[in-house]
Parts: C-alpha cells; sequence; structure tokens
C-alpha cells in the first residue's frame, strides 16, 4: 500500500500538469483570437480537410446508427403495441446523444488523430523552433485555424448525421417493419422540439474545443523519434474520445437543468 502511494501520486501530479497545460494553451488561443488577424486560407483548408473529408464516415455511421435503433427500438415496441413511438424515440435519440457523441468520436479518430501526428512531427523535426526563430507563433499559425475549422466543422457534420439517421431510420421503420410513415413523421415532428436539437448542436461545440484542444496539446508535446510521434497520436485519440463520453454525461445533465426538455 505504502509503495502504491507515490505511485498513484506522481500519476495525479502528471494528470493535472497535462491539464494545466491544455488551459494555457486554451487561453493562448482566446488571447490570439482576438489579438491577431485570423489566417483565412489556412482555415478554409482546415475546415475542407475536417468537414468535407470527414462526410463519408460520419454519413455513414449516422445513417447505420439510425437504421440498426430502429430495428432493436421497433422489434420491442411492437410487443407492447406502441409501433408509432417509434419515430420519436428514434429522432430524440439520434439528435440528443446518438449524432453528437458518435460524430465527435468518429472525428476524434480520424481528424485528432491526423492534427497530432502532423504537429508532433513538426515538433519532433524542430519546425516548430523555427517558426518561433522567425518571430511567429506556432499558436497562431498551426492551432488556431485547426481550431476555428474544428468549431465549424464538426457542427455541421453532427447535423447532417441527425438528419441521416432519422432519414435511414424511417425507411427501415417503413419498409422493414411495417409502421405507417404518416404516423411515423408525424409522431416524430409532434414530440421532438427545436430544444433537443440545439442541445445536440451545443454538444458539438464543446466536444469540437474538446478534441481541437487536446490534439494540438499532445501533438506540441510529442517525445522525440517516431515512437514519441506514434504515442502522442494514439494518446490523442484514446483522451479526446475519453472525454467526449465523460463530458456528455455532464453536459447532458447540465443542459437538462437549464433548459428541461
Amino acid at each position: 500500500m505504502i509503495a502504491v502511494l507515490p505511485r498513484f501520486k506522481a500519476f495525479l501530479m502528471a494528470q493535472l500538469e497535462q491539464l494545466g497545460g491544455i488551459l494555457l494553451l486554451l487561453l493562448d488561443i482566446v488571447k490570439t483570437l482576438f489579438s491577431q488577424r485570423p489566417r483565412w486560407r489556412e482555415t478554409t483548408d482546415q475546415i475542407c480537410k475536417i468537414g468535407w473529408q470527414s462526410q463519408a464516415v460520419v454519413l455513414i455511421t449516422g445513417a447505420f446508427t439510425g437504421m440498426v435503433f430502429t430495428v432493436q427500438t421497433g422489434l420491442q415496441f411492437h410487443k407492447v403495441k406502441m409501433d408509432t413511438a417509434v419515430g420519436p424515440v428514434v429522432s430524440i435519440a439520434m439528435i440528443r446523444e446518438l449524432a453528437p457523441v458518435l460524430t465527435a468520436l468518429m472525428v476524434a479518430g480520424r481528424v485528432g488523430a491526423a492534427i497530432a501526428a502532423e504537429l508532433g512531427t513538426m515538433k519532433v523535426t524542430e519546425q516548430l523552433d523555427a517558426l518561433r526563430a522567425m518571430g511567429t507563433s506556432p499558436v497562431d499559425y498551426l492551432v488556431l485555424p485547426r481550431f476555428v475549422a474544428m468549431l465549424v466543422a464538426l457542427p455541421l457534420l453532427t447535423a447532417e448525421a441527425m438528419a441521416f439517421g432519422i432519414l435511414s431510420g424511417s425507411v427501415v421503420a417503413v419498409k422493414m417493419l411495417g409502421i405507417d410513415g404518416a404516423y411515423f413523421w408525424s409522431n416524430m415532428i409532434k414530440f421532438t422540439a427545436a430544444n433537443d436539437v440545439v442541445g445536440g448542436l451545443v454538444k458539438s461545440v464543446f466536444f469540437a474545443v474538446f478534441i481541437a484542444l487536446i490534439a494540438c496539446y499532445k501533438g506540441f508535446n510529442a517525445r522525440e523519434g517516431a515512437e514519441g510521434v506514434g504515442r502522442a497520436t494514439t494518446q490523442a485519440v484514446v483522451v479526446s474520445s475519453l472525454t467526449v463520453l465523460i463530458a456528455n454525461f455532464f453536459i447532458a445533465v447540465l443542459y437538462n437543468a437549464i433548459s428541461p426538455p
């Protein structure tokens, strides 16, 4: 027991140090955002890489999630003669939880890893030091465009996942489960409020901040060599994914307390 305490203390201090570093990076981003002219060309390129090039993955994820959720919900609701409730359940589940969380996880795996690997490679090859030597801030030149692009792209991807999940779910409900399409859509529209959509998009904004911050921080703090870059990339994906899952609970509880469904 005594031997475990120093290890736990060292682990706790390391985690607190990383949290402090991420918060300092966020403060640096906010300061740079209001004090420097944005690099719109680089930001646009990053929006294309993060948003447009992630569409296939996100849309397939949203569509098949909506389909399988509709199948499972429809089969269970059919047992208690509540087939007409499938539409609202599928729409609210996709909008409030499934689409924001799964989209964030897919983007963290695809884009977060790419950002961490790119910045980590620049770190170990001393390109970041070269930028500083030329009087250019790496946060302004590298981090800010990726941060802003993530804030723009992830909510749009989440909205697409919501739409495709509900649309694919309606096709499965009507064509496979035999649910009347008019009942499906009328009940879905009746029991799905704008507040639900806002809640899902608010989550995606927070998730975008977490993914961008963690990926950039891990890239900037990559160790020397290919092994260090690989470890930083893996940590960026794992930590950002866990952060999304943990934060999802607290954001949902807080949002429901502020704006009850």
